[in-house]
């Protein structure tokens, strides 16, 4: 039984529980811990355990009229674009923070940040939000990959039911670097929690990204584990990082890769 290799580490009150004024209230200790990385930890705590929702956020209206915040599920990467939001803004400017991760311009799906390689992560760097320290951890084993987008890329299925106008269609070709997945947990035992991790698989040319989950690295007495919104396990869990990665090397010609590692940090004063 997989279950058997999911440890909750975590104790902290979970956000969908606390009402509005206890959450603010929350929001604001958050804010009075001394680091990022720790506002970050406990952030994501506060979603352990919470259901995985595939794409529980949207807009409001339009194409995705999902909320623009919610506490009562989770995806992968909107637990770790809500946690770094709690990090890095105090309660007023929560929304304000989430729409500067998550979009390029006023929340709409046409400027939703969809692509991991040619939007998100990129994006997110140029902004100040991320560092990317994918080498600093991976030492001599990192490696990088490339995602190459093309205008036939996104008349393909999958890219195509995006329903992006053609200016937001990423054209042209992004590296990343990657830790090999063989030697992923044993590099990042030492490692600092915290750092955001993107699973980077094989590359299919006509899927519009390599990218297939993201989470945060925490640290264990038995080793670096992933915390991430499982589609397996269906909520918020901390899972070993080397069973994590033992149980999805072996998906044929869509096997993970590598990991790369970003270290959130905060934004520049506006």
């Amino acid at each position: 039984m997989i279950s058997a290799w999911v440890l909750v580490l975590a104790a902290a009150t979970p956000w969908s529980s606390m009402g509005d004024a206890q959450r603010a209230d929350a929001m604001v200790s958050l804010q009075a811990l001394p680091t990022l990385r720790e506002r970050l930890l406990r952030a994501t705590e506060g979603f352990v355990g919470t259901p995985y929702v595939t794409s529980p956020l949207g807009e409001g209206s339009g194409k995705d009229p999902d909320p623009l915040v919610r506490w009562d599920a989770v995806d992968c990467v909107t637990m770790v674009e809500e946690s770094i939001a709690l990090s890095t803004a105090p309660p007023a400017s929560l929304v304000e923070a989430l729409t500067a991760l998550r979009y390029d311009g006023p929340p709409a799906w046409e400027n939703r940040l969809h692509v991991m390689e040619s939007q998100w992560l990129p994006q997110n760097v140029r902004r100040g939000y991320l560092k990317d320290v994918t080498a600093q951890y991976g030492g001599p084993k990192t490696r990088t990959v490339q995602k190459v987008l093309t205008a036939a890329t996104w008349k393909q299925k999958g890219a195509a039911g995006l329903g992006l106008p053609g200016d937001k269609q990423s054209i042209g070709t992004w590296a990343l670097d990657i830790v090999p997945a063989a030697a992923a947990a044993a590099l990042l035992r030492d490692a600092p929690a915290g750092l955001v991790v993107v699973v980077v698989r094989a590359d299919r040319p006509w899927l519009v990204t390599r990218v297939s989950h993201v989470g945060v690295l925490v640290q264990s007495p038995r080793g670096p584990m992933l915390r991430h919104a499982s589609r397996s396990f269906k909520k918020v869990v901390d899972e070993p990082l080397a069973r994590y990665l033992s149980r999805n090397l072996d998906f044929g010609e869509w096997t993970i890769e590598g990991l790369a590692l970003y270290e959130p940090v905060l934004p520049p004063a506006k």
